[in-house]
This record gives structure tokens, C-alpha cells and sequence, in this order.
């Protein structure tokens, strides 16, 4: 099983949240619910999806980020070193809607503490496996810890042992990054996808051009960014998987950043040794296939199937763009994806939960008529 992740059916991690979750999250957070009361919900909620998943087709199977209420913040911030901070406005902007005006910051000395609960989180989704499905952990890429502090911010604020000393705190985020695979590894993880929102902004003209214009090197910083990345998988076991999604941010339904991979496409699709990429291809804002190219070796997970409205794809329109795909990637390296969870935050897209399902299940269904080993 883990020889063929990504699977040719595959996920992004989110999924729309049952509203008995909702419910308990509201309960605890109003002090109605103790902690322990929430994560009994949480469990049985987790049951319930993976079992839909592996109804659905699905090959591997998340716990749909329930316990979060972020795709990035809820990790980030319980990292050794950061907290998790009210903010003024987000430094993204997106179309037509806004997420809950909060963030991180840089506290003190980063590190992967040993207790950190997404160990725990990983855990009870481990105990879901079975021998024909496989469980995924998603975390935030660790570019993200750069990004946010040191990239969005007109004026940076880092702990006296950060502030202009850049190599390290990079060295800090590859050790703390290298700490977390190793402990999801010896939790028994061997699918691990890293969300990465840097190199969607890094493919858009208009924030490349606002960056540039506050002096920000894009240049050096993707190459750094890079190297982040491979020296944290340079001893990586062979029998663990990681991938990386790349996103232009999905807050109900709506996205903050558009534009073909072509910027970015040599630096990372040429030198990143991630496993594979789940790149996003529902819509023209993520361009042409030709910037594939320069995939060196990796497998590509097509999002062709947008997470963000109800609406579905055509069947034979979508084996038609995958076939449009393998004239830069081989058949035999592409898989088949939603383009993106379905809901990076709590709130959740715009759809409903059936319609969530008929995504999923039209997933399956054209991976399967392409591919035999789907």
C-alpha cells in the first residue's frame, strides 16, 4: 500500500464539519462542555468520516482536520515558540470573504515539542487503519513559519535570537520540522502531506510585484525555501511518504492569489525532493500544464475537481485534461484529487455535505477508468 502513495484517488485532508461538531466546539468554547467531553465528540465524528471515506472509494483517509480550527494556526502555534495571537486585519486578502482576524508569532526558541497534541491527534487516526487503507496526517509546510513572520509582515517582530540573524532561523525551522516527521514517523505515519500556501502567493503577479516593492528578495527566498525543504527530508525512511499541496487559499469558497505555476516551477518542481505535489488545476487561475516540465521525478496529484462549489465536472472533460497533463508527466507518475480540502477552516466551503460526497465519488470514479491500479 504505501508504495503507491500518493494513491491515484486521492485527498487534500479537509472535510466539511458535521454540525453536532459544531455544535461541541460552540458548547466548549462557552464553557458549556469540559475538554474531555469535546474529544468524545471529535472521536465519534472521526469514526463517522473515515467510514464514509473508505465507503466512498478512498484509498487513504484523514481525520478531516476536525480537531482544528485552521488548516495552519492550531499546529503552528503549538510548536515550541510560538503563540497564537489576535490580529489587526489578515495580511491576505480574500475574494469577497474574511476568515477570523488572527494569527502567530515568534515567541522565543522554535522546537517540536514531544507532547505536541497533533502526535496525539495522529494516534487515534492510526488506530482507523486497516489493510487496505491508509492513514494521511497533514501539516503546515514549514515555509509557512517563515511566510507569516518574516514575508506578509510590512515590519517583522522576532525574539532578539531571530531578528536579522536569517540562517538561523532557518536552521531552527529544519530542526524543529525534522523533529516532527520523525515523531509522526514513529507514531507509525508513512503518509504525510505538507500545506504550503507560500508558493501559490510566489505564483501570483499582483503580491510578487507588492513584495518586490517592499524589497523582499523572491528570488533568494524561494531558493531558501527549497533548501528548508530538502535538508528536512534529506534522511527522510524510505517507506515514508511526503507530499506537498499547494493552495491559493480556500475560505468559503473564495481564494486569496492566482496565477500559473511558471514562476516557481523550476526552483521546485526541479529541486524540491518531496515525494509528490498536489497542485491545484480547477480553475484558469492556476494556468497551463506546461509548467510540469520541470517535474523531476515526482508524482503529480491533478486537482481538476474544485472543492469550493457543487457543481460537477464532466467525466470525460477531466480524462481529457489528464490526458492533456501526461504530455508533461508520464501517465504512470499523475494521480487524480479534489483541487483542495473543503474546508481549510472550520467554517467550511459552500457546499453541502452530499455534495462534498459526489466530489469524492466522481474522484474515484474517473481515476478508476484511467488508471487499472486505481
Amino acid at each position: 500500500m504505501t508504495k503507491k502513495i500518493p494513491f491515484r484517488k486521492d485527498i487534500v485532508g479537509s472535510f466539511l464539519r458535521p454540525q453536532a461538531l459544531k455544535d461541541a466546539r460552540a458548547a466548549f468554547e462557552e464553557g458549556r462542555i469540559s475538554a474531555r467531553e469535546l474529544k468524545a465528540v471529535e472521536d465519534r465524528e472521526i469514526r463517522i468520516l473515515v467510514e464514509k471515506e473508505k465507503a466512498n472509494g478512498l484509498r487513504d483517509f484523514t481525520d478531516g482536520e476536525f480537531r482544528r480550527s485552521f488548516w495552519h494556526l492550531d499546529f503552528l502555534a503549538a510548536l515550541t515558540g510560538c503563540e497564537q495571537v489576535a490580529a489587526k486585519a489578515w495580511s491576505v486578502h480574500f475574494e469577497g470573504k474574511q476568515p477570523k482576524a488572527t494569527t502567530f508569532r515568534i515567541t522565543g526558541e522554535l522546537d517540536f515539542p514531544k507532547d505536541h497534541p497533533f502526535l496525539a491527534h495522529f494516534r487515534f487516526l492510526k488506530s482507523l487503519e486497516d489493510e487496505d487503507h491508509v492513514a494521511k496526517m497533514t501539516i503546515p509546510s514549514p515555509s509557512m513559519l517563515h511566510l507569516m513572520t518574516c514575508v506578509r509582515e510590512e515590519n517583522p517582530k522576532l525574539p532578539d535570537l531571530y531578528a536579522g540573524k536569517e540562517d538561523v532561523l532557518f536552521q531552527d525551522i529544519i530542526s524543529t520540522y525534522r523533529k516532527a516527521v520523525k515523531a509522526f514517523y514513529d507514531e507509525g505515519c508513512r503518509y504525510l502531506q505538507f500545506d504550503d500556501t507560500s508558493w501559490g502567493e510566489f505564483c501570483s503577479k499582483e503580491k510578487t510585484d507588492d513584495y518586490r516593492a517592499r524589497g523582499v528578495d523572491l528570488e533568494h527566498i524561494k531558493r531558501k525555501y527549497v533548501e528548508v525543504l530538502n535538508e528536512i527530508l534529506r534522511d527522510k525512511p524510505d517507506d515514508l511518504t511526503i507530499t506537498m499541496h499547494i493552495c491559493r487559499g480556500n475560505f468559503r469558497s473564495t481564494w486569496f492569489s492566482s496565477g500559473g505555476y511558471e514562476p516557481v516551477a523550476e526552483i521546485l518542481f526541479g529541486s524540491c525532493h518531496v515525494d509528490g505535489f498536489f497542485l491545484e488545476y480547477d480553475s484558469d487561475r492556476a494556468g497551463d500544464f506546461k509548467p510540469l516540465r520541470f517535474i523531476n521525478g515526482q508524482k503529480v496529484v491533478l486537482g481538476l475537481i474544485t472543492s469550493k462549489t457543487a457543481a460537477l465536472e464532466n467525466p470525460e472533460d477531466l480524462k481529457a485534461r489528464i490526458k492533456e497533463a501526461s504530455a508533461y508527466v508520464s501517465l504512470d507518475h499523475l494521480c487524480l484529487s479534489p483541487q483542495c480540502g473543503f474546508a481549510s477552516t472550520e467554517e467550511g466551503n459552500i457546499l453541502t455535505e452530499e455534495e462534498q460526497w459526489a466530489k469524492i465519488r466522481l474522484v474515484c470514479q474517473v481515476a478508476e477508468e484511467v488508471w487499472q491500479d486505481a
